[in-house]
């Protein structure tokens, strides 16, 4: 159904974007089961750069030698059709791309416009059939502009600082929740303001404002857009 796609398919290409730990992954892939589609953390790929960057002892700041790395790196579905497993080379990098390390570091490498590049038409062959939950930062603003639903998850930073700190098993209003919050701000700034494919509202995007909400009500606002905008699509009632 995705308007810039040929044939009929049997769901529709759905674009899920939203600042750091605003629950991206976690709704998205709950969504997606629930639709019945397939769901792409495109954040993954990312990582893996970095991931590999870092073991190669490659510079940060040489774009070209790290979109050199892109060629490395693929996402594979695991049990469920999600594509969430990670491959580096053939081998199984989807824990190590998790690290502490690689958290700190991933939009350093997110930010150069050459891995970014080189990451486009990745995510758009993964994209490619539709009955798919993308998510990511710029999923709707550049790599599937034509998607026939575009969404942005979004939560204040103090709300996605207390969500992050609580699966860490973190006090609130410690040390480490503190340090939590300045990172999240400082990745949001790093994400808003690079030059290529900055962190933005699509125009034509739909909101979803988890402050207050329970993850489950998070993702029934996910799965009820879907499905309004695929009754949309379909010409039928909404």
């Amino acid at each position: 159904m995705s308007r810039g796609g040929a044939g009929r398919r049997s769901g529709l290409t759905v674009a899920l974007d939203g600042p750091g730990s605003s629950g991206k992954s976690t709704v998205g892939a709950r969504a997606a089961a629930r639709l019945g589609y397939r769901f792409c953390d495109t954040g993954l790929l990312y990582r893996a750069v970095t991931w590999l960057a870092l073991e190669r002892a490659t510079s940060l700041d040489d774009g070209r030698a790290l979109a050199g790395l892109v060629r490395h790196v693929t996402l594979a579905p695991d049990a469920h059709g999600r594509l969430s497993r990670v491959r580096v080379d053939g081998h199984d990098a989807t824990a190590r791309v998790r690290a502490a390390r690689v958290e700190r570091h991933v939009s350093q490498v997110a930010s150069r416009p050459e891995v970014r590049a080189a990451l486009l038409s990745r995510q758009r062959e993964l994209a490619a059939g539709g009955a798919i939950v993308m998510a990511g930062r710029d999923i709707g603003t550049v790599v599937l502009p034509e998607a026939d639903l575009k969404l942005y998850l979004d939560a204040s930073a103090e709300e996605r600082a207390r969500r992050r700190a609580a699966q860490r098993g973190v006090a609130p209003g410690s040390p480490e929740a503190v340090a939590i919050l300045e990172d999240l701000r400082r990745r949001d700034r790093i994400d808003s303001t690079r030059a290529v494919a900055p962190l933005r509202i699509a125009p034509d995007a739909v909101v979803v404002r988890s402050d207050g909400l329970s993850f489950a009500e998070t993702v029934v606002a996910v799965v009820e857009a879907v499905r309004e905008r695929a009754a949309k699509c379909a010409g039928g009632p909404t």
